[in-house]
C-alpha cells in the first residue's frame, strides 16, 4: 500500500502552490494533501490587502508544533515534501520519528548554515531586519518577480504572484538561527532527496547540496539532485512535472527498499 504525501508550504505562499501536485500523485494512486501553515487558509489576494492578525508574531517553534500534532495523529508515517522552509520543517518533523520518507525542494537549511551568496545574504538580511518588528514582510510583484520568478517570463511571474503570493512572518526566519533551527544530523534518518534550483536567489544549490551531505549517519540515505536554469518557484514554474517525476521514480525506489 502507498503511503499518504503530504505536502508543506515555505515562506510568502499557501497550500494553494501544490494543487497540481497533489493531483500528479493522485493519479498515479497516492493519497496526497497540502497542509497549510496556520494563518495562511485564506485567499492569497485577500491576505496581500488585509494580513491576518498575528501574522506578524507567528513562529518557527508555531509551525513545527502545527505539524508534529498532525502527523502525530497519523496512523503510519507519512512522506513529507517540503519547499524552501516546508523543507527545514520536514527534516524537524523526520527527526521526531514522524515521516517515513522526506523530500526537500530547495529547503531552508538547519544548524545556521549559510551561504555566502549575494541573493541569500540580501533576501535574508532584508525579511530578518530587527528594526522591523512584528510587522509582516509584503511580498510585492516586483520582489517575487526578483527572488521566485527570476527565471520565469515576466507576465508568468506576474500571475504566479497573482494566485499564490501573500505577506509572511518575519519571525519565522529568524527563529532559524536559534534553538527551534537546529537538528542532530549524526543520528539515523529516514531516506532523504534533496533538490536544488540552479538560479536560485532565496537558497542557493550550494546550500542545499551542503545540508544534504551534512548528514553524517553512514546507514541513513540522503541525495541530491538539482535542476539547471530553474529558480525558487520550481514547484509552479514550467517543467515543475519533471522535478515531480524524479521525485516519483526516487519515492518508489525508496519504499520499495523500506518494505524490503
Amino acid at each position: 500500500m502507498k503511503p499518504k504525501i503530504v505536502f508543506i508550504h515555505g515562506m510568502f505562499l499557501t497550500d494553494k502552490c501544490w494543487n497540481h501536485w497533489i493531483a500528479y500523485f493522485k493519479q498515479r494512486g497516492y493519497e496526497a494533501e497540502a497542509i497549510p501553515w496556520p494563518l495562511h487558509d485564506a485567499e492569497p489576494a485577500g491576505m496581500r490587502s488585509h494580513p491576518p492578525d498575528g501574522l506578524g508574531s507567528l513562529t518557527l517553534e508555531d509551525l513545527h508544533q502545527h505539524y508534529s500534532h498532525l502527523l502525530s495523529s497519523e496512523s503510519s508515517p507519512l512522506v513529507v515534501i517540503g519547499h524552501s522552509l516546508g523543507g527545514l520543517l520536514m527534516q524537524k518533523l523526520a527527526a521526531d520519528g514522524l515521516i517515513r520518507a522526506g523530500v526537500g525542494i530547495c529547503p531552508v537549511a538547519p544548524n545556521r548554515m549559510l551561504a555566502l551568496d549575494w541573493g541569500f545574504l540580501r533576501n535574508t538580511a532584508s525579511i530578518t531586519n530587527p528594526f522591523a518588528g512584528h510587522e509582516p514582510y509584503e511580498m510585492t510583484s516586483t520582489l517575487f518577480r526578483q527572488n521566485f520568478g527570476n527565471t520565469m517570463s515576466e507576465a508568468d511571474s506576474e500571475e504566479a504572484f497573482q494566485a499564490y503570493a501573500v505577506p509572511e512572518s518575519r519571525q519565522v526566519l529568524r527563529d532559524i538561527m536559534g534553538d527551534e533551527g537546529k537538528i542532530d544530523l549524526s543520528q539515523p534518518h529516514v531516506p532523504f532527496l534533496f533538490i536544488g534550483a540552479e538560479k536560485d536567489e532565496i537558497i542557493p544549490p550550494t546550500l542545499v547540496r551542503h545540508n544534504a551531505h551534512a548528514y553524517g549517519n553512514k546507514r541513513s540515505h540522503s541525495e541530491y539532485a538539482e535542476f539547471s536554469s530553474r529558480g525558487h518557484f520550481i514547484i509552479a514554474q514550467n517543467g515543475w512535472e519533471e522535478v515531480a517525476d524524479k521525485i516519483l521514480n526516487w519515492l518508489e525506489a525508496h519504499l520499495n527498499t523500506t518494505r524490503a
